[in-house]
């Protein structure tokens, strides 16, 4: 059986600024495949080659593949859809699958407006793929679809879906395949080498409102660190990988199994050959203070922090556990040890001014990252923070929601004002770094990184595709009245994805009541056993099987 995967053609000027980046998800789906007997699988990355439709259609039907699957976050969802869509003109006879976090949670959104797609895997798409697959080849598709858990499907013009599936367990079962990729294609401007993606742990254990990452891999788990440096010795070794980003949200959390990847990198002398960057929380900076240096030692070269925002009131909605004070002393602390920092700020809330855009200037300079970054809040329709805001929403066009397009509409600005506000810091930012600080701070490698960090934002500024300026036909102060982001006005929601979220609210409503009238007898509980409170007939109440503990709400 032969399989085609399709990474979508989708670009918005925001992280691509900095490089190429190798789709990961089709390696670790293709490794986990071979492992079950597939061979006949293809990849073709459409968006690194910058595909056109006729293009891809054409690839397609020299190929005719049994299988078209591809994977879409949120605003490359339309792509995706696409991409199926050809699929059906082209190659009909092939099964469309679709996969990825913004289906996983909007299947009756996605089979609402592209009722083409076969098939939508809900979840980590290792197992679920697999036997998928196995249905498929075996010629039991789609009679025994209903077997699979983690589907969701069209059925006679009704959605229907399979139970969830289990996450995946067996993380050392985890072996991507990393042949799949044409590693030439993938660079890290910055550096100028061969840059991957691999990642340490699944999930979070943390549920900041704007994120869905805890959401999608549900539970928190930690691969064997010596099974990742196997990868990542193995990209070195074999495809020129000069630098990676761990995918993971937040790779410190487990800090015995983070001491024990950078040590096992160590070991194996990776450190000279290998640099490597991640994202994490302040919390884990201070934590981890008399680790940093070990870390810097272990080849971790660039730290992204999520600040997030300069006034606590933001902080506090976006659910992030952190203080404002505690985000200038991580970034004091990582500079001490040589290692990059990058503060991310997100703006474009309902309650931003240009006074707190100019705040979160403010405090950027005065704390000196290495690097700043202003990220539009984007509000993805499956998060808590979205459900709280969602009357506010005005923008359902997905494919803008993409950190650079403000969706928003704060009430004291427009979004050209917005846009405006946010270039503006960061062309002081830059321009005082450009002229003050990288040319002059430090020698050798971290001088180096730096200008090459500046060469990235330059050249994205010259090709006007930062932040997707072309587009929006933004060229200064002078045109913030006049920027156009070419919203797709008939682009709305679903009755599905509506009634769905409705029904969704009602059992979170009810289950908050649930838990509510459960703590009230709890606590009553508790009251009488302190009080020694006795039946009319003097026997003392005791706790569930005449034991010491009463059972506690979960």
């Amino acid at each position: 059986m032969r399989i085609l995967f399709v990474h979508p053609n989708y670009r918005s000027g925001g992280a691509e600024i900095a490089g190429t980046w190798p789709p990961a998800w089709v390696a670790y789906l293709t490794g986990h495949l071979r492992r079950d007997g597939f061979d006949d699988i293809h990849f073709i990355d459409a968006m690194t080659d910058n595909l056109s439709d006729a293009e891809l259609a054409r690839r397609m039907e020299a190929l005719q593949p049994d299988v078209v699957g591809v994977t879409a976050i949120t605003p490359s969802i339309y792509r995706a859809e696409d991409v199926l869509k050809l699929a059906q003109q082209v190659v009909p006879e092939a099964v469309r699958v679709l996969g990825g976090v913004h289906a996983t949670f909007m299947f009756r959104q996605v089979l609402s407006e592209a009722p083409w797609v076969d098939v939508i895997v809900r979840g980590e798409g290792e197992e679920i793929c697999s036997e998928l697959m196995c249905t498929i080849a075996d010629g039991r598709w789609p009679e025994d679809r209903h077997r699979i858990k983690g589907l969701a499907y069209l059925d006679g013009g009704e959605i229907r879906t399979t139970p969830a599936a289990s996450t995946v367990k067996d993380l050392s079962a985890i072996k991507p395949d990393w042949t799949v990729l044409d590693w030439e294609k993938y660079i890290y401007i910055p550096l100028g080498t061969r840059v991957a993606i691999p990642n340490l742990a699944r999930g979070c254990p943390f549920t900041c409102s704007f994120c869905s990452q805890w959401k999608f891999w549900r539970d928190y788990r930690v691969r064997d660190p010596r099974d990742v440096v196997d990868e990542i010795e193995d990209l070195v070794d074999n495809h020129g990988v000069g630098f990676f980003i761990l995918a993971d949200e937040e790779p410190t959390i487990n800090k015995k199994k983070f001491v024990a990847f950078c040590q096992e990198l160590i070991d194996r002398g990776l450190p000279k050959r290998v640099k490597w960057g991640i994202n994490t929380r302040v919390t884990d900076i201070y934590r981890d203070r008399d680790l940093l240096k070990f870390y810097r030692k272990a080849g971790l070269v660039h730290v992204s922090l999520g600040t997030e925002a300069a006034a606590q009131m933001k902080l506090d909605q976006f659910n992030k556990e952190t203080r404002v004070d505690e985000n200038k002393t991580a970034i004091r602390l990582l500079r001490e040890a040589d290692i990059l920092v990058e503060a991310q700020f997100i703006v474009g809330l309902d309650n931003e001014t240009p006074e707190t855009l100019e705040e979160t200037y403010r405090m950027a300079w005065d704390w000196q990252p290495d690097l700043a970054n202003w990220s539009m809040y984007t509000p993805w329709p499956f998060t808590p923070l979205f459900q709280e805001l969602k009357d506010q929403v005005e923008i359902h066009d997905f494919s803008k929601y993409n950190f650079v397009t403000p969706i928003m509409k704060p009430a004291a600005m427009e979004r050209g004002e917005l846009l405006d506000g946010v270039m503006n810091n960061y062309r002081r930012f830059y321009s005082k770094k450009a002229l003050f600080h990288y040319p002059w701070r430090g020698t050798g490698f971290r001088r180096r990184y730096l200008l090459g960090c500046l060469y990235a934002f330059l050249k994205a500024g010259f090709q006007r595709t930062f932040y997707d300026l072309g587009k929006a036909g933004y060229w200064g102060p002078q045109t913030k009245t006049t920027v156009d982001f070419h919203f797709d006005e008939t682009r709305q929601l679903a009755e599905a994805q509506l009634e769905d979220w409705e029904a969704a609210a009602d059992r979170a409503a009810r289950a908050a009541e649930r838990r509510e009238a459960v703590r009230a007898q709890m606590k009553d509980r508790a009251t009488d056993r302190a009080q020694g409170f006795r039946m009319p007939d003097g026997a003392q109440v005791r706790a569930c099987g005449g034991g010491d503990q009463q059972m506690e709400d979960a």
